[in-house]
């Protein structure tokens, strides 16, 4: 009589061929950045409002769920880290876009209407 366990096959999982992250939050940062060089030609603070949304969006994708980008919604998926990236580096377009309208004079600070 042997005191041997029996032999067990290891079972084969099946490949997961989806992905666990999500891809979605870069049209909608892109869109966001060519909105706001445009609303720059208006006022200079719009491009920089927009930016410091999507700078603190960005923050907010590291750590949770939340898509702060469209309020009461919540994501199924993580966004992937390259959103998370495009996102970050929206904001800093946006910053030096308000920065460029700024120094070369092509909005003014406050619109006139």
């Amino acid at each position: 009589m042997s005191v041997a366990r029996p032999y067990r096959t290891r079972t084969v999982r099946p490949v997961d061929l989806e992905s666990h992250r999500s891809n979605a939050a870069i049209p909608v940062a892109v869109v966001v950045v060519v909105i706001g060089l445009y609303l720059g030609t208006y006022s200079v603070l719009l491009p920089a409002f927009l930016g410091l949304m999507l700078l603190f969006s960005s923050g907010s994708l590291l750590s949770t769920r939340l898509n702060p980008l469209s309020p009461m919604f919540y994501l199924t998926k993580k966004p992937s880290f390259l959103a998370i990236g495009v996102v970050f580096l929206s904001s800093l377009i946006l910053f030096y876009g308000a920065y460029v309208y700024w120094i070369h004079q092509m909005g003014p600070i406050v619109p006139h209407f």
